[in-house]
């Protein structure tokens, strides 16, 4: 988690740390505490590395922005090491009590958008506001149209707290993040809220897990979820790529969550599901022996009832997956929870885009589900 030897400086530098987990490496900061901004034409701003994103779960990066630890180059395949260079699952949160709230942030990709998914959700950075009934709703979300994003993205907003309102920020999904400032009005009142210390809700899958097609960042299952359970998230997710394999469960396996949450099947046949299910299980539980792992079925294809091949793949992996659980139960493997997948997506096929990824309805269906087992973990 955040909190390596450079960011321990800088925060003691600005006055912002007032102890260290050192179970975790997480930095625990004063939210009153303030970081001195550089000014140009009206606006303050401040750079989010003096005070932490949160949704990092290795501090030991090649870059800030990036979701593994440097040394998994190498270790894990090109394709995975490529898309955690993505930012999906990374928020920064900060009050204000600025009328207007800009961006300056360089993305790693000009390719800005895919032809299922628009720039808004692949690169935009969301921004949710903390209400007077203590609710984060949608406030705004950033429209790149350049590597490069400086602009204004909320103005006139109503007054908050003395204090200033509470704002999160959720990172594009499916591009990189070289920097990020967050600019405010000159003067104004501003805090910087560094992450969080509770142990966070981990994901781990596929594609839809990585975020693809929401409209925006905040859309996404571990978005969502972080908000209903207010919670820290750690998104690894791996478009194409999440597929149970030792690498990821050792690295998984370092990070200290809350609950794990293994959603790969989309990515896997019957005969894959067949043979990695167990031992990557018993691999992850021998890292963690008591933390929750909540195992997720794959969805059906909204369209799977006209194709007998798609029905009968997820039939096929279901099948496996289940054989899998109840194998790691007899074996005395505990703290498991298993999620089917039929209804991932509901029943009236309009859940999503392509018939595979969610479009916004499917991901609050998708979290809806996931509560069920996350509720009695988790509240």
């Amino acid at each position: 988690m955040v909190g390596n030897l450079m960011q321990r400086r800088m925060f003691i530098k600005t006055g912002i740390l007032t102890g260290v987990n050192f179970s975790t490496g997480c930095v625990r900061a004063s939210s009153e505490s303030q970081i001195t901004p550089r000014t140009e034409n009206g606006v303050d701003w401040y750079d989010v590395q003096s005070w932490g994103i949160e949704g990092r779960g290795f501090e030991d990066t090649d870059s800030y922005f990036d979701r593994l630890p440097k040394r998994a180059k190498g270790l894990v395949r090109d394709a995975v090491w490529n898309l955690s260079l993505h930012s999906a699952g990374m928020v920064v949160r900060f009050k204000t009590a600025s009328p207007e709230i800009h961006v300056d942030y360089q993305l790693r990709s000009a390719n800005l958008s895919m032809v299922h998914m628009p720039a808004t959700g692949v690169s935009g950075i969301d921004f949710y506001g903390r209400t007077e009934t203590g609710k984060d709703r949608w406030v705004q979300v950033v429209r790149p149209a350049t590597q490069h994003v400086k602009t204004r993205v909320i103005s006139g907003i109503d007054p908050g707290p003395e204090a200033g309102r509470l704002f999160t920020a959720y990172l594009p999904l499916y591009n990189g993040v070289k920097k990020l400032e967050i600019g405010v009005k000159s003067a104004t009142r501003f805090t910087p809220v560094p992450p969080r210390t509770e142990k966070p809700i981990l994901f781990y899958g596929t594609s839809i897990m990585h975020g693809a097609c929401a409209s925006r960042p905040g859309m996404s299952i571990s978005a969502l979820l972080g908000r209903r359970y207010n919670l820290p998230t750690v998104n690894l997710g791996f478009s194409g790529n999440g597929r149970l394999e030792m690498e990821l469960a050792d690295l998984i396996g370092e990070i200290d969550a809350a609950v794990y949450c293994i959603d790969c099947l989309p990515n896997l046949n019957p005969q894959q599901v067949k043979e990695r299910t167990v031992p990557f299980f018993k691999r992850l539980r021998n890292h963690r022996p008591d933390t929750p792992i909540v195992m997720v079925e794959d969805r059906w294809f909204t369209n799977s009832q006209f194709f007998a091949d798609t029905r009968s793949r997820h039939k096929g992996n279901q099948q496996a997956f289940r054989e899998g659980y109840q194998q790691l139960l007899k074996e005395g493997v505990g703290g498991l929870h298993y999620l089917k997948g039929l209804n991932l997506l509901g029943d009236d096929g309009e859940a999503a885009t392509d018939g595979s990824h969610p479009n916004d309805l499917g991901f609050m269906r998708y979290a809806q589900m996931y509560s069920k087992v996350l509720d009695p973990l988790l509240k």
